[in-house]
């Protein structure tokens, strides 16, 4: 065979593979923020040129892909002036409608109307396989509301998430529980929701530290343009560290309760979303250190551990202590 029509078939090929490229290369740029010509090259078993000539393809569908040259250079979707298809496999788009299911009962504002007018769209374009799962899905599972949370801003998020995805630097104003307002720079890891309140977890250069954000207290946040290199969480996940963060942070009423029963058994009674500290020195026997900026919620956490059916002990201020007791006495009585 020539070299001639060997190149001929092959063009041939790639022409004939074109639409089915197209769509898989797309789906790589959505992926994730930036890819070398050799990276795509490479998953699409093409050559640097064939890529090339593809994103000029996808730029001519009004998709705006940048490119830069260089030893840093790379390929990356970035926002146009319209909305432009996502590719989602099955399982991400049961996840995305699953979501937007439960979305109308969230604490996002304003998100209702959106969350049913995106589903509705996703459900007439679902392919025919995919029904079946939603359905049943759908049927089988509700979203409680949380009350008295306050709602946060999509837009916020939206720009919280984009820079914990690309680490990306983030500076904004924080507003702490006392009203404090203080301008921070952080490096964003993750976003966190716990009992209808969203969290960003972050580290703070400044105070060579992991921080946690409340969402709802965070204002003006605005991208650096300034990339950092993760660091290692020091917990095995983000919600593992918020709970840890949320049992040793200083609130205003703390309680600590020794329980007849070991640290394990204890452990796993107790809803996850408690955020109780356990000391154990013996066997039989365990401390939940307990901490909440209201009484109530410390009189609750007591409460879920007296449900566990064991003998303990309260050590608390009298403001709680006295109002267990009587909790204990009416339901005695």
């Amino acid at each position: 065979m020539s070299a001639r029509r060997a190149n001929l078939e092959t063009v041939s090929t790639t022409r004939k593979d074109l639409p089915g490229r197209l769509l898989r290369l797309l789906s790589l740029l959505q992926s994730r923020r930036e890819w070398s010509g050799r990276e795509l090259a490479e998953r699409l078993g093409v050559t640097d040129r064939t890529v090339r000539r593809d994103v000029d393809r996808l730029r001519a569908l009004d998709y705006p892909v940048d490119s830069a040259t260089g030893t840093t250079g790379g390929y990356r979707l970035t926002s146009g002036k319209n909305v432009p298809p996502l590719l989602l496999d099955d399982n991400e788009a049961i996840a995305v409608a699953i979501g937007l299911a439960t979305g109308a009962s969230g604490s996002v504002t304003g998100i209702e109307d959106s969350s049913m007018s995106a589903l509705a769209k996703l459900e007439q374009v679902l392919p025919a396989r995919l029904r079946p799962r939603l359905a049943a899905l759908s049927v089988a599972t509700a979203a409680v509301p949380h009350r008295d949370t306050p709602p946060v801003d999509p837009t916020v998020l939206a720009v919280l998430a984009a820079c914990c995805r690309d680490q990306e630097i983030l500076a904004f104003d924080y507003r702490s529980r006392g009203g404090e307002s203080s301008a921070r720079r952080v490096e964003p890891h993750n976003l966190v929701t716990n009992q209808g309140f969203w969290y960003m977890l972050a580290f703070d250069p400044d105070r060579q530290d992991w921080r946690t954000f409340r969402v709802d207290r965070i204002d003006g946040p605005s991208p650096t343009h300034r990339h950092f290199t993760p660091r290692e969480l020091p917990a095995p996940d983000a919600a593992s560290y918020l709970t840890e963060s949320f049992a040793t942070a200083p609130y205003r009423y703390t309680a600590r309760v020794t329980v007849q029963l070991p640290a394990e058994t204890v452990r796993a009674g107790l809803f996850a979303s408690i955020p109780g500290s356990i000391e154990s020195d013996s066997t039989d026997e365990c401390t939940v250190r307990l901490s909440a900026e209201t009484a109530e919620l410390v009189i609750q956490y007591v409460a879920a551990i007296a449900a566990l059916g064991a003998d303990f002990a309260l050590d608390a201020a009298e403001e709680i202590a006295g109002r267990v007791r009587e909790l204990g006495r009416r339901l005695a009585g």
